[in-house]
């Protein structure tokens, strides 16, 4: 650990070039190397699940792949999970695409792709180690195919086109024409079960097929309504001339090996997507519909279908157990897994060991570090807060009276009343709902009372009066970005500008300041509150009664957060990395050599007496010593977005996995 250098805004360029080099050498000479093991995620249970595949033989093991990078396992046909592997380099791979060798089951095969970029990735041992294929490094990968009669015989669909591997992805060739205007972003694939030549291919823009192994292709789009991307084409494996095809105009079906299809009619209407369809391997009339709205499901091959599920459901894919049909499960947007018994007719989560939400507030109680509280974004009813007492072993959804709100700021009252500022508005957790389970009531009145001048006669002449007058009572309904309940006033950042309330939020006063509503961070240390915005910081010495610009460093191009620590000392996080001023803002400090710069949080812990900093670029974390600026960081392997502290251990909310606990 050593002693940060630090030098003014005036003096430091005089500063860097006298000191800058023999300081650079003690300082990193100094500082320990962070910590390469992986922090635990914890949860809360759930996220964004997109594809499963099963393991030929043992219906009960099972993979899942994620928006987040993550492969998952299952060996108790999706009861429970746990993290298998973390697929290539990026954060955000999104892994649609698993296949099982049916050759070899020890073999995976696992495609996925970020926008425009991605590739083919794979695994002998069972997931153990992975190996990326040269021959697709950077295809965005968005179908992944074998044949099922050569196993051999790999297909992979991508925004360039149709690839093709005869040698179990040890090299691969392109076999849709080369530069084609027609066939490429190709979104799904389908082999023949005894023909690997024959394929099927779905593109943004219709469908197409080849019986020759790619030699030449022709359009299928008889009877399909035009420019209908294809989700998902399946192929009936004891009649291969019937197939199913989904689309954003619905789903259709052909008897006739795809030369003419016909729209299957009241499911779904041109208004939602179906991503996938499964067949049901004991009942070949039963297919099943996955779409934006909802699961449908067909009896009688496409006659008539019903939705299984609420519309809020999105689903990504369906799996059918081969040895129990009744053994449903779905992957879904926001819900994770949910699984149902009986063919579909009930769904209940499924989400032990997933941890995929987008944590965007994380609170941990300041009399029981074991309590922690999150607050997710994305996730409509599957989300809103999630409270652990254990330090997250296990988690309740706690969103009643939060009616699918995101949670952007979490906060805690000097009486311990835990408060969330969402996309709409502000409210507390009140212990006692009608139905004895908590319950979050909204505080969201806006009761500003103006001056006005008014003209009155006192002894026969005009004077103009100053009168306090209490302008129209509104309710909140913006954005709120950050909350501070630490003191007599509460401070709230809003959409619609920073508002104070010293009555327990019954009521509050203020609206835009500096001719601004969107501020970013709010920070009070008594009477003294701060609030910053992109391009500047605004500071108030009454308890934000009134509010004066504050001088900031001229370098600043962003700014991201402020905060107070115990001596009054204010904190900045920007861009430019972290600065701090004990004379509120008359000079400001600047901390050099972090082991980043763009600083998206920074957040004052009085138990630790440290400044906690964290990145959204990075996956490292540091912690300040205010009096001593000594530094030290930890890398808990993950992108951030805050760090907190719970007793003597750091905690994380993350971009895409949860919540984060230091091993």
């Amino acid at each position: 650990m050593s002693r940060s250098r630090i030098c003014s805004e005036s003096l430091c360029r005089r500063v860097r070039l006298a000191l800058a080099i023999p300081t650079l050498i003690l300082a990193m000479a100094a500082q320990p190397s962070p910590s390469q093991t992986l922090w635990n995620a914890v949860g809360p249970a759930g996220g964004d699940a997109r594809a499963f595949a099963a393991v030929p033989g043992h219906p009960d093991h099972l993979y899942l792949g994620t928006l987040s990078s993550w492969l998952y396992e299952s060996r108790d046909g999706g009861a429970s999970w746990h993290r298998l592997a973390r697929i290539g380099t990026s954060d955000g791979l999104i892994l649609d695409n698993i296949v099982v060798d049916a050759a070899d089951p020890a073999t995976l095969y696992v495609a996925g792709w970020h926008d425009s970029d991605g590739g083919l990735w794979f695994s002998h041992d069972a997931g153990k180690t992975w190996t990326e294929s040269p021959g697709l490094h950077g295809q965005s990968i968005r179908a992944f195919a074998q044949a099922p009669s050569d196993p051999r015989t790999l297909f992979a669909g991508t925004l360039a086109g149709v690839f093709r591997s005869t040698d179990a992805g040890g090299s691969w060739a392109l076999i849709s024409p080369p530069g084609s205007t027609e066939i490429h972003e190709v979104e799904s694939l389908a082999v023949d079960p005894t023909d690997p030549n024959i394929l099927y291919a779905g593109t943004w823009h219709l469908p197409w097929k080849t019986e020759d192994g790619g030699e030449h292709w022709h359009n299928i789009k008889k009877g399909i309504i035009e420019d209908s991307d294809v989700f998902s084409i399946i192929i009936d494996p004891v009649k291969p001339s019937t197939v199913f095809l989904s689309a954003c105009s619905g789903i259709y079906k052909s008897d006739s090996a795809g030369e003419l299809f016909r729209k299957i009619e009241g499911i779904p209407s041109t208004a939602r997507r179906t991503r996938v369809l499964m067949q049901d391997p004991e009942n070949r009339e039963i297919v099943y519909a996955g779409t934006t709205e909802g699961l449908y499901k067909t009896k009688d091959g496409g006659k008539t279908f019903q939705r299984m599920t609420g519309e809020d459901v999105i689903v990504n894919d369906v799996y059918v157990d081969p040895g129990d049909s009744n053994r449903v499960l779905l992957a879904t947007d926001r819900g994770g897994v949910l699984a149902s018994s009986d063919a579909g007719e009930t769904f209940t989560q499924s989400n032990q060991g997933i941890s995929g939400r987008k944590v965007e507030a994380l609170l941990v109680d300041r009399a029981n570090p074991a309590r922690l509280i999150a607050g997710v974004v994305n996730d409509k009813q599957y989300g809103g807060v999630f409270i652990s007492t254990n330090g997250g072993a296990q988690w309740r959804q706690t969103g009643e009276g939060l009616d699918g709100r995101d949670v952007f700021a979490l906060a805690q009252t000097a009486d311990g009343t835990v408060l969330a500022g969402t996309n709409h508005g502000i409210f507390a957790l009140s212990p006692d709902g009608p139905d004895g389970n908590p319950i979050w009531q909204p505080k969201n009145t806006i009761a500003n009372t103006i001056v006005r001048i008014a003209s009155e006669t006192h002894y026969n002449k005009r004077v103009n009066i100053e009168k306090e007058v209490q302008a129209p009572v509104i309710q909140l309904e913006s954005r709120v970005n950050a909350l501070d309940a630490s003191g007599d006033v509460w401070l709230a950042s809003t959409a619609y500008g920073l508002l104070t309330s010293k009555d327990q939020g019954a009521s509050w006063q203020g609206g835009p300041v500096m001719g601004a509503g969107e501020y970013l961070s709010v920070t009070s240390h008594g009477t003294t509150m701060a609030a910053a915005r992109v391009d500047g910081v605004v500071l108030s010495t009454d308890s934000g009664s009134t509010w004066m610009p504050m001088q900031i460093p001229t370098m600043l191009t962003r700014i991201h957060r402020v905060a107070f620590s115990a001596d009054g000392t204010l904190w900045l996080g920007a861009r430019e990395g972290v600065y701090f001023t004990h004379d509120l803002g008359k000079s400001w400090l600047w901390i050099e050599r972090m082991p980043f710069r763009d600083v998206d949080d920074l957040y004052y812990d009085p138990g630790l007496d440290k400044v906690l900093v964290s990145s959204r670029e990075s996956d490292q974390v540091y912690s300040i010593a205010p009096r001593t600026l000594d530094w030290k960081w930890s890398q808990p392997g993950y992108r951030i977005n805050l760090i907190r502290a719970a007793g003597n251990k750091l905690v994380a909310a993350s971009m895409f996995d949860g919540v984060l606990v230091e091993p």
